[in-house]
């Protein structure tokens, strides 16, 4: 605010706070506290389930890109995942198949397989996070795909992408021509 300095200025002009006020979640006993970096992804997470749900189309690469962004990023260990797809490309499940450390995770193809017989999928789109914020694809991501890529198509699977998660960032596998 600027100081007054005799009639001449007569207007105030007025204080706005310059803050965000934090987001809430409630505790078991019902006391609202602050809530966590953790509480709000998770709970981004939660809404985006409740969002895209069973029969959801995933025919666009935005649609994907934009959903696995939501599912991905913010972990701070890698987490391999895989949308299960009918033959419309419409969405079975989600799954979160691995779980591992900052920079690496290890994935079981036959595992892989398993899930997919077990939903009677079509098709799939694989998809792992970057914790480092890079998301260039590392020699071994390249060697999984195709090793999952050999495995599925043996039981009539096609796999139709691999987006790696980097933050905000997304790459395509199909879009870069590594497939």
């Amino acid at each position: 605010m600027k100081p007054r300095r005799g009639p001449q200025h007569r207007h105030v002009t007025a204080l706005v706070p310059c803050f965000t006020p934090p987001l809430l979640v409630r505790d078991e006993e019902g006391r609202y506290l602050q809530a966590t970096s953790d509480q709000i992804l998770n709970a981004a997470r939660h809404a985006i389930d409740q969002k895209v749900q069973r029969g959801a189309s995933f025919k666009s690469a935005q649609a994907a890109h934009e959903y696995l962004c939501a599912k991905l990023a913010g972990f701070e260990h890698e987490v391999f995942s895989a949308l299960f797809l009918d033959s419309q490309h419409r969405l079975i499940e989600y799954v979160e198949m691995f779980r591992g450390t900052i920079n690496q995770a290890a994935v079981y193809p036959r595992e892989v397989v398993k899930e997919a017989l077990r939903l009677n999928t079509a098709a799939v789109i694989f998809s792992h996070n970057h914790p480092s914020g890079d998301p260039e694809p590392t020699r071994e991501d390249e060697a999984l795909t195709h090793l999952l890529r050999t495995a599925l198509a043996m039981i009539d699977v096609r796999v139709l992408d691999h987006i790696i998660v980097a933050g905000t960032r997304t790459l395509s596998f199909a879009e870069h021509g590594l497939l």
